[in-house]
């Protein structure tokens, strides 16, 4: 839990600091970023799952 809590701090300092300096957010738009995040993650766990019970 303090990992999420210290990402979403991390987060929130970056997006003040670029809206600050008035950049571009290094982000994608919202939805398709959350999906994309998503996607990394289901990956990662597709992989070792794959990789626990393939028979090599």
């Amino acid at each position: 839990m303090q990992e999420i809590l210290l990402s979403l701090l991390a987060g929130l300092i970056c997006g003040a600091i670029f809206t600050a300096l008035k950049l571009p957010l290094p982000a994608p738009p919202v939805l398709p970023g959350v999906v994309g995040i998503f996607g990394v993650f289901l990956g990662m766990k597709v992989y070792q799952l794959a990789m626990a019970n393939w028979p090599f």
